[in-house]
């Protein structure tokens, strides 16, 4: 496992931001069952990826959340 630089500081407050943001929007989803459903995959997928260290990885896997949460969370 390589030492993690700065470019991995950069893009984890990325991921900290979006998944932030995507929480906060999806306040705006009216019904509660959705709402929480929304949220526990949004939590799954951050949880499932949170090991990542290759660089471009993450870059690409953030480029499709924020995708995602544009179709999603209109």
């Amino acid at each position: 496992m390589s030492l993690p630089t700065l470019k991995h500081f950069i893009l984890k407050q990325q991921v900290l931001n979006l998944y932030r943001s995507i929480i906060r929007a999806s306040r705006s989803i009216p019904d509660p069952v959705t709402r929480r459903e929304t949220v526990a995959w949004v939590r799954s997928e951050f949880e499932r990826n949170r090991h990542l260290t290759d660089v471009l990885l993450i870059q690409d896997k953030l480029t499709l959340a924020r995708r995602e949460m544009r179709q999603i969370l209109r």
